[in-house]
């Protein structure tokens, strides 16, 4: 056992079987079979400074436009519906923080080569949300495009629509390079994170998806309706407060599939979930938390291996996994499927679970974190909180909009002037695209690392 934050304890297992802990654990009898050697790791970053997993190389905006999102009103010139649908390599970069509440129905995300530079808006900084009615649908889609990247944007499905199964938080569908990162979803009617089609090289990182609303109130669903091979990382996130699907893991064979460093909070009757109704689904759970909260029944599983409809035979890669709580921790059915090595090499080189739990609570999510993240986060240290029932409310703060001016940026090249000068670079000269300091990373991509890293800093 170790110990992590607040007293509490988890049990890790590092051996097929090896599943008792702070908790009785429902599970069948150990499983007689050599355990998992340690993961391979192999890396591929580019997208920004410390970009992880198979998405790590989306070119996002990179050598495009310029686009300032100036007001938080919706089909208006300078808005964020302007930015999300222009044609071209884009960047968005936010001159006002609040909630960008769309009107009418939300827009999609088509053209390829977008970065959504959420660490660049002033505090609050940047929410969606959708108006309700029969127009909402889900506020950010990601749909038949490719290299998009998303960080420090919050969704929150506050009003209920009139179309349930269309009500994600975020969707990514038929899309190949595309990055979450730093991004918050609650209160969807359907999946907080959907994938859908076929998607491929896929990044959803160091997030919080919680309080999905019932009867379908589920954490991600990593894909759905497949028909080729595709590589998806889930690292670092935190699940809270969803009644299943945390995550579900549906693939064809062939795919490269790693669940990474996550925290898996107050599942009502299951947490991971692998299936194998398109063929049998690869994949790697590596020192992940699945923690029982109040909603968590003695007879969820943790990781399971569901039989119903299969039409292949799952690979499960399971090492140094941590359960907290009275719930079944490994389904008894996984032992047939398990794997002694990755299906694939594995992009990053995990944490324990207990050093990934502290790192998910510090500074998973948006940031700076609203007053729902914070309350969410301090549920999973307390083990408090259930699985809520309708929409909250957005956070008094967002709606009287921005709270702090926006840097100066009288070029117009995104970055703040102050920044520039100190770093050599003329605050006169649009210049967001050259490289002052000659170390292979653009001048833009560099200041919005800086705002990640202050954002980071401030939230520890």
């Amino acid at each position: 056992m170790f110990a992590v934050a607040a007293g509490l304890a988890l049990a890790a297992t590092n051996a097929p079987g090896s599943c008792s802990g702070s908790g009785s654990n429902s599970a069948s009898a150990p499983i007689e079979q050599p355990g998992p050697s340690q993961p391979v790791v192999q890396t591929n970053s580019a997208a920004f400074p410390g970009a992880t997993g198979y998405g790590a190389a989306s070119r996002g905006g990179r050598d495009g436009r310029i686009m300032w999102v100036t007001t938080t009103a919706d089909n208006t010139s300078g808005s964020l519906r302007e930015c999300l649908e222009a044609r071209g390599a884009r960047v968005c970069i936010f001159r006002t923080g609040g909630i960008f509440r769309f009107v009418g129905r939300p827009p999609v995300i088509h053209d390829p080569y977008l970065t959504i530079a959420g660490e660049s808006a002033p505090a609050p900084g940047v929410t969606l949300a959708h108006s309700g009615g029969s127009e909402a649908r889900t506020p950010l889609v990601v749909k038949g495009t490719h290299d998009v990247v998303v960080r420090h944007i919050r969704v929150r499905n506050d009003i209920e629509g009139e179309h349930r199964q269309s009500e994600d938080s975020f969707t990514i569908e038929d899309s190949d390079n595309v990055i979450l990162d730093h991004v918050s979803g609650s209160w969807a009617r359907d999946e907080l994170v959907n994938g859908y089609g076929d998607n491929d090289r896929i990044t959803i990182s160091n997030s919080i998806f919680a309080e999905g609303i019932p009867r379908h109130d589920k954490c991600a669903l990593l894909a759905s309706d497949p028909t080729g091979a595709q590589r998806l990382s889930f690292i670092g996130n935190l699940c809270a407060h969803n009644g299943d699907r945390n995550p579900d893991v549906n693939f064809p064979p062939m795919s490269c599939v790693e669940i990474i460093n996550n925290t898996f909070y107050n599942a009502q009757s299951a947490f991971a979930e692998i299936w194998s109704s398109f063929g049998g689904s690869p994949v790697s759970l590596v020192g992940n938390s699945f923690i029982a909260g109040p909603n968590t029944g003695h007879n969820a599983i943790g990781i399971m291996q569901h039989e119903l409809n299969a039409t292949g035979e799952a690979q499960i890669y399971e090492w140094d996994n941590a359960f907290d709580g009275r719930f079944v921790h490994i389904g008894p059915e996984v032992a047939a499927v398990r794997v002694a090595e990755p299906p694939c090499p594995l992009t990053v080189n995990p944490l324990s679970p207990a050093d990934a739990y502290r790192r998910v609570l510090a500074s998973s999510g948006a940031l700076p974190r609203d007053a729902v993240d914070e309350r969410i986060v301090t549920e999973v240290r307390n083990r408090s909180g259930s699985i809520v029932q309708a929409p909250g409310s957005i956070p008094a703060r967002f709606l009287a909009g921005s709270t702090e001016p926006a840097y100066p940026d009288i070029d117009r090249d995104g970055m703040d002037d102050g920044w520039e000068e100190a770093n050599g670079i003329d605050r006169y000269e649009p210049d967001a695209w050259e490289d002052a300091d000659r170390d292979g990373i653009a001048n833009l991509e560099e200041f919005l690392a800086y705002r990640h890293t202050q954002l980071m800093n401030a939230a520890r």
